[in-house]
């Protein structure tokens, strides 16, 4: 499935990953840790990892999904952060086939 990705520099990495993930698991299902978590939304899922000062997200989804989960998950994490502002910047990421797999 397609992937997007964004970095977002903050000392406060850990915590938002942690709001994130309390937030939407009111409604879907989540795991997460302070290091990681996983929110796994209707039409996508979103990986986040936190390391220092570096808040990485992952959202992986069907081609036609991706905005919708860009969207979200950076219009919340924007409300979380409305202090720093964090210019969430998505690209494109080269997804590996398992191996023995072939690309359809």
């Amino acid at each position: 499935m397609p992937t997007r990705s964004a970095t977002i520099t903050t000392d406060r990495a850990s915590i938002y990953l942690q709001q994130l993930c309390k937030h939407f698991g009111h409604k879907v299902p989540i795991d997460f840790t302070p290091e990681a978590g996983r929110i796994e939304l209707p039409f996508g899922t979103c990986t986040l990892r936190a390391e220092g000062d570096t808040l990485s997200l992952d959202v992986t989804g069907g081609a036609g999904d991706l905005d919708r989960l860009e969207k979200v998950i950076g219009d919340h994490l924007t409300r979380f952060a409305f202090r720093e502002k964090p210019e969430i910047k998505w690209r494109s990421t080269a997804t590996a086939l398992p191996a023995g797999s072939v690309e359809t």
